[in-house]
């Protein structure tokens, strides 16, 4: 009875975790696409004057949200198929970004 209750509430967790980066994911292809958006906009914007420097910008711009793309459909795909392994990679990445900020706001204040 006790190893069923402990396996219920694991897989309870596991879809918790799931569900929270599955949106997290969303939250990043929504930030994709609005790169992509602005990438394009900047074309538009820069395209007009149709200098060199214009069509680099926005090239670059839009192989930066293509990847970013990627990575988020990449990320998507790992969250589907391992959302506790997913979550172990965001806490640890949260934890080095707390770590750092608190060393350099260490030394800023020094």
């Amino acid at each position: 009875m006790r190893n069923r209750e402990i396996k219920h509430q694991m897989q309870d967790v596991g879809a918790k975790v799931g569900e929270k980066a599955r949106q997290y994911a969303d939250d990043a292809g929504t930030t994709a696409q609005n790169l992509i958006d602005r990438g394009r906009h900047l074309g538009e914007r820069f395209g007009r004057r149709g200098n060199h420097y214009s069509r680099r910008l926005t090239t670059t711009a839009e192989d930066i949200a293509d990847e970013a793309n990627y990575h988020y459909r990449r990320l998507r795909r790992q969250v589907n198929r391992h959302p506790v392994a997913t979550v172990a990679i965001v806490a640890g990445t949260v934890a080095a970004f707390i770590l750092l900020r608190r060393v350099f706001r260490g030394d800023d204040e020094a």
